[in-house]
């Protein structure tokens, strides 16, 4: 088997960062409360493994780079 099948780039650093809820709500620095709704509502890139929610963060900073600022909470009417 092969470095990049093991998810490993040539230099030994992880292929892609796999994130938790925590880990994610952390770095988004938002309660887990508000990223659980925004993985059930398919708002943000996400996988469910068994009962468990994983993010791959080039995922989220590509996701991040993309939204407009303020999407999240806007309602239409203001």
């Amino acid at each position: 088997m092969t470095v990049a099948q093991w998810g490993l780039h040539a230099m030994g650093e992880p292929a892609g960062e796999v994130l938790t809820i925590e880990e994610l709500a952390a770095y988004l620095k938002i309660p887990k409360s508000t990223l659980y709704k925004l993985a059930r509502d398919g708002s943000v890139p996400c996988q469910k493994v068994g009962k468990h929610w994983r993010f791959h963060k080039s995922a989220i900073d590509e996701w991040l780079r993309e939204r407009p600022l303020g999407e999240e909470g806007r309602s239409s009417g203001s």
